[in-house]
Parts: structure tokens; C-alpha cells; sequence
């Protein structure tokens, strides 16, 4: 064996160690390339965080600039919001400075208006005052003037009744008065009527027939041919329905007192309602009650009474001119007719007539008949009425001022 030779195991251990070399070698340049690698991506994430760093710095300084420039908005925001509440206090002040001056103008002119208001109100009263015043002259010399006419009216009137031989008309004192309701029973809560007229003018007939009463009746007035009546006469109503009470008046000329005195002598004035009655004609007797009746204000109803006897005898006047069929009177109902249309016209010119000579107010005259009157105040219905239904209408108009007296 010669030294030149190789070892066999000496080469493959050597081929072993190069082997062993390369693959660490080889292992180092790999982890190199890995290191390399990971530096590499390293530097690119460092980089890329540098980037995002940067970003984020920049977006902070641009936030920090903008952050900046909105306080320097805000700030001069601010400044402008306090000049303008500075300049709104200051308008506010003035404000209310022209409203305190504006609030004591209105004072001072509600003041000058209030006492502008005084000064014509004062004036005012001053005017009515003295119109007032003026007013109460001319009245006063007005009523002198109509007393003074009055008085020389009055003076005319007696010396004219003087030199006619009347006497003036003599008013009752209080005294008298109550003498008068004490002597005809006046009662308090009842209405007294009078039925005044001359003599035979049917007064008793008529009470009567208002009471619902025949003549001759118990409890009737008495009636007759002459004036049975010296004394007035008191008639309660028979129906107790009914407060009222009539009086049956002496008539005129029987008693030999003058018309002038037969109102008061009689003691007419306390009765609260008159009736005067006429028979034929409306005498100077029936204006004397009527115009006394006008002075002490009491009502006055005039009332003609035998309707059915005064239309009869002028149907009788009158017969032979219609050929109409006979009622039970054997008078034509023409001529019935045409006396009925006669009466009522010419009763009432004639009252009429006499009312305008007397200078009295006109008024109505109610033209009725016993026997119809009965039927009514008895509550019966009958169609042959002239003025009956009326006459008893104006009266319970009257009874009506004191409650409860017609029913």
C-alpha cells in the first residue's frame, strides 16, 4: 500500500463535510434570504406605518389648522355676536328710554285729556245748569202765565154764572169727603158705581137690570112712574162673584137743588165710576155731572136707556113704508129695522151735539134696554143687542182696577 493513495473513508468524510458545508451553506443563505426577506418586508411596513404616520400627521395638522381657523371663526364670531348684543343693549336702552318717554307723553296728554274732560264736563253741567235753569224761568213764567189766564178765566166764569144767577162750583174738603163715604158706606176692596141723570130716567131700571134683576123682585130697586128716590140708595151685587155695589142717585129737580150744586150736595165725588143717564134728551143736568165728573177724574160713561120702547114707538112712526113680515109687536121688520138704524143715529148725533155746545171731550153713548141687560148679566146669550154687551164690558173693565172684583 503506497502513501499516495486516499483513504477511502477520508474522502467520504470529506464529501460528507462539503456536503454538510453546502447545506449550511446553503441553510445561512436561505435564512439570509429569510432575514433579507423579512427585513424587506419590514422596511416596507415600517414605511408604510412612516405613510400612515405622515397621513396621520398631516390630517392632524390639517385638523390642528382647521381646529385653528374654526376658534378664529368662532372668535370672530364671538366678537360679532357681542358687538351685536352690545349694539341690541343699546337699542334696548334707547327702547325703553322712548317708551318711558312715549309712556309720560301718554300720561301727560291722558292727564291734559282728563282734565280737558274735567274742564267740559264742568262746562257742561254749567250749561245744563243754566239751561236748567232757564228752563225752570220759562216754565215758571209759563205756569204764571196759564194761572194768570186761569184766574181771569176762572173770574170770567163766576161773574158770567153770577150774572146768570148760578153760583161758582164748590170743591169738597177733606172733611166732606170722608163724611160723604161714611154716610154712602164706602168700602175699601169694592167699586162703588152711581147711576145719576134727571128724574124718570129709568136709573132704579137700569141698577136693576145690571144686578141681573127684574123690577119688582126681591132685592130690587124700586121703580115707578114718578122719582121714587129722596135719598141715594145702596145695592150690593148680588152675585158674590162680583165686589161691586150700586147706587141709585137721586134725579135732579126733585130735590129743589140747582144743577150746579147736584153733583157735590149728592157727595158724587167719592164714587169711582159714573153713569149718566138720559131718557128722551141729554139735558144741562147731564153736562153738570159730566164736567164735574172731569174735574175730580172720575169715569163717566153716558148710557141712554129704553132702547126697545123709543125704537118701537118710531117703528110705529114709520109702518106702512115696508111690506115686510110683522115680529111679535105686529111691526113690519123693515120698519123695525129702519127705527132701530134712526135711534142709534140720532141718539148719538144729539149726544155728540151737546158735548161740543158744552165744550166737553166727545165720548160715547151706549144705548141700551132693561130686558137685554138682564139676560146678559145672567149670563145668557141673546143676538137682539145694541150697546149692552158693551156697556158691561167697559164696566168690568173698571171693576178690574181693584183684583177680584167681576169675575
Amino acid at each position: 500500500m503506497g502513501g499516495s493513495h486516499s483513504h477511502p473513508n477520508h474522502d467520504w468524510e470529506h464529501q460528507q463535510w462539503l456536503r454538510q458545508e453546502q447545506e449550511r451553506a446553503e441553510e445561512r443563505r436561505r435564512q439570509a434570504e429569510e432575514q433579507a426577506r423579512q427585513a424587506e418586508e419590514a422596511r416596507r411596513r415600517a414605511e408604510k406605518e412612516a405613510r400612515r404616520a405622515e397621513e396621520q400627521r398631516r390630517q392632524a395638522e390639517e385638523q390642528r389648522r382647521r381646529a385653528e381657523e374654526e376658534a378664529r371663526w368662532r372668535e370672530a364670531e364671538r366678537i360679532r355676536a357681542e358687538e351685536e348684543r352690545r349694539r341690541a343693549e343699546e337699542q334696548a336702552r334707547r327702547a325703553e328710554e322712548e317708551r318711558r318717554r312715549v309712556e309720560e307723553e301718554r300720561r301727560r296728554a291722558e292727564e291734559a285729556a282728563r282734565l280737558a274732560e274735567e274742564a267740559r264736563r264742568r262746562a257742561e253741567e254749567e250749561r245744563q245748569r243754566r239751561q236748567h235753569e232757564q228752563e225752570e224761568a220759562e216754565r215758571a213764567r209759563q205756569a204764571a202765565e196759564r194761572a194768570a189766564a186761569e184766574a181771569r178765566a176762572q173770574q170770567e166764569e163766576a161773574e158770567r154764572q153770577l150774572r146768570a144767577g148760578a153760583q161758582p162750583v164748590v170743591v169738597p174738603t177733606l172733611q166732606q169727603i170722608r163724611e160723604a163715604k161714611q154716610r154712602l158706606q164706602y168700602q175699601e176692596g169694592y167699586v162703588h158705581i152711581a147711576v145719576a141723570g134727571i128724574a124718570g130716567s129709568g136709573k132704579s131700571s137700569l141698577i136693576n137690570a145690571l144686578r141681573g134683576i127684574r123690577n119688582g123682585e126681591a132685592g130690587s130697586a124700586e121703580t115707578g112712574i114718578v122719582e121714587t128716590t129722596s135719598v141715594i140708595a145702596r145695592y150690593p151685587d148680588p152675585n158674590p162673584n162680583k165686589r161691586v155695589v150700586w147706587y141709585d142717585v137721586p134725579g135732579a129737580g126733585t130735590l129743589s137743588i140747582p144743577d150746579w150744586e147736584y153733583f157735590t150736595n149728592q157727595g158724587l165725588y167719592v164714587f169711582d165710576c159714573i153713569l149718566v143717564l138720559f131718557d128722551a134728551r141729554f139735558t144741562e143736568t147731564d153736562v153738570a155731572i159730566l164736567r164735574n165728573c172731569a174735574r175730580f177724574r172720575i169715569p163717566a160713561y153716558v148710557v141712554r136707556s129704553k132702547a126697545r120702547q123709543h125704537i118701537r114707538n118710531l117703528a110705529q112712526d114709520i109702518e106702512g113704508e115696508d111690506d115686510d113680515s110683522e115680529d111679535e109687536a105686529g111691526l113690519t121688520s123693515g120698519a123695525v129695522a129702519r127705527a132701530r138704524e134712526k135711534y142709534v143715529r140720532e141718539s148719538r148725533e144729539s149726544v155728540a151735539r151737546n158735548l161740543e155746545l158744552a165744550e166737553l171731550p166727545q165720548q160715547r153713548v151706549y144705548l141700551v134696554d132693561k130686558q137685554t141687560l138682564i139676560l146678559l148679566s145672567q149670563g145668557q146669550h141673546t143676538g137682539d143687542t145694541i150697546d149692552e154687551s158693551d156697556l158691561l164690558g167697559v164696566l168690568a173693565q173698571e171693576a178690574q182696577r181693584v183684583p177680584g172684583h167681576w169675575q
